[in-house]
């Protein structure tokens, strides 16, 4: 099985283009916040600003339904590349607060529409043996790039300016985007997708699922990292070692979890995962020793790889003409929280540093009464 993957040209496609999706992210955002301060002179509220522009697009992801209209799926993938990279290297040209919100939005429509076409044609093009694998290698060099990108960017940060460093990716990524579209990795034996926006009842619990861990994950993404800076003291240094430990730890963990989803199944794993998850929030909010919270960041970053169960839920119960149309649905429903959460929980913070944590923990747990309905056919 693991060879005929291999072979696959669409999974060849993806790993690619995962790849350069990667280092158009890690690199974006190791450099952007000193070069906002240093370069730009942005305070802290303008870049607050910009890290909700760049979740609008994922808010957006639902307009690659009408994208798809005019373009096939996987040409919009590579587009998608090229839309990265031309934000990612632009942004070191443009060092005002104008110009980092057009850049950070460009960047930003490349990532999310990526992720969300990459989503679908997995879906698409592997079976629920081999989906759950596919997605799990994905994760793993994806983990694996991050370290590669964060030790380029610390080389060369010593002798290239941030402008050289954004477009040197940029040029990287933009190359990578144009091999994307010389490629024909598409079969036409698979089923035509729907060009239209699909809300189904019956998907009712996927959409119960992406919603709560999108906002279970803008829990951690706003407050794990600053409350191990704020309260524990947490170094530079320490902040990229430990960036470094966990991408390493998930490298080599994640294609594991590709291979429990499919001899576990979806509902256990999950299980595991959000009971996990109650655990782990509570921790942040309670314990008191630096290295237990580094610890928990990284068992974080262990159980969010497991979410990968909830698409492969959804590729077990649905028409598999509504994959692509739904996965960009999800992808808006996920980024929903997005909205909201990270201003609210910031007020929350200021009357208590636990609040934010516990109210992840209770997230979490409705997340783990959610996912005992998982009901999928026999035949899956």
């Amino acid at each position: 099985m693991n060879g005929a993957i291999r072979k696959d040209r669409m999974y060849r496609y993806l790993l690619v283009l995962t790849v350069a999706s990667a280092i158009g992210l890690q690199g974006w955002r190791t450099l952007f916040n000193n070069f906002a301060v240093e370069v730009a002179g942005l305070d802290g509220h303008q870049v607050g600003i910009i890290q909700s522009v760049r979740e609008i697009p994922g808010f957006l992801a639902l307009l690659v339904v009408y994208v798809l209209l005019v373009m096939r799926e996987h040409r919009l993938s590579a587009l998608s590349i090229v839309c990265l990279a031309i934000g990612v290297g632009l942004t070191g040209l443009m060092p005002s607060m104008a110009g980092l919100v057009v850049t950070t939005l460009i960047m930003s429509f490349g990532f999310h529409y990526y992720e969300t076409t990459n989503q679908s044609l997995t879906l698409q093009y592997f079976d629920q043996a081999t989906a759950p694998i596919v997605f799990g290698r994905q994760r793993s060099y994806a983990a694996a790039t991050n370290i590669v990108v964060g030790l380029a960017i610390y080389g060369m940060a010593s002798v290239l300016s941030y402008a050289a460093m954004y477009l040197a990716m940029g040029i990287v990524l933009c190359g990578m985007g144009l091999w994307g579209f010389a490629q024909n990795p598409v079969r036409e034996n698979l089923p035509v997708q729907r060009k239209r926006m699909v809300l189904r009842r019956r998907y009712g619990l996927f959409y119960l699922l992406t919603f709560l861990a999108g906002a279970r994950r803008q829990i951690f993404i706003a407050f794990a990292v600053f409350l191990m800076v704020k309260r524990f003291g947490f170094t530079v240094q320490e902040i990229t070692l430990l960036f470094v430990v966990n991408n390493g730890v998930n490298y080599y963990l994640s294609p594991l979890v590709g291979r429990a989803i499919v001899r576990f199944g979806e509902r256990r794993v999950l299980s595991l995962e959000y009971g996990s998850m109650v655990l782990i929030f509570l921790a942040y909010a309670l314990v008191q020793a630096k290295w237990i919270v580094a610890v928990l960041y990284i068992l974080d970053h262990i159980f969010f790889n497991f979410a990968i169960a909830i698409r492969t839920y959804f590729q077990k119960v649905a028409d598999p003409r509504d994959i692509a149309p739904s996965m960009a649905v999800g992808f808006t429903i996920n980024h929903i929280a997005a909205v909201a959460l990270p201003a609210v929980g910031g007020l929350l913070w200021m009357v208590d540093y636990r609040i934010p944590f516990v109210g992840g923990a209770f997230l979490a747990l409705l997340s783990l009464l959610a996912v005992q309905f998982i009901r999928v056919p026999a035949s899956a």
